[in-house]
């Protein structure tokens, strides 16, 4: 699997934009955060969204996979999450 894009040590929200597009192959989403709150993953150009729910004593963590039916030359994964959540993510495919 390559290394799409990975980000660490965030708070509130952000939108990752996916070097150089992606295949038409599965895209894998792996996601971490700690402290209170619900954050919402979305992968665009499709909509497709997956929420995690976080603790303030533990660090959660999720892997979520897309099998890509289309190559796309412009595509991103965009992080809603309050500012008591600090998170880490990695996608790749």
């Amino acid at each position: 699997m390559k290394l799409l894009a990975s980000v660490a040590n965030v708070q509130g929200n952000m939108e990752v934009p996916l070097k150089d597009g992606v295949r038409q192959a599965p895209l894998g989403i792996a996601i971490s955060c700690q402290g209170k709150g619900t954050m919402n993953v979305t992968y665009a150009p499709s909509g497709l969204s997956f929420p995690l729910q976080c603790a303030d004593d533990t660090v959660s963590t999720t892997y979520n996979q897309i099998d890509l039916k289309h190559k796309r030359a412009s595509a991103s994964v965009s992080v809603r999450a309050p500012n008591s959540v600090r998170w880490a993510m990695s996608v790749g495919q």
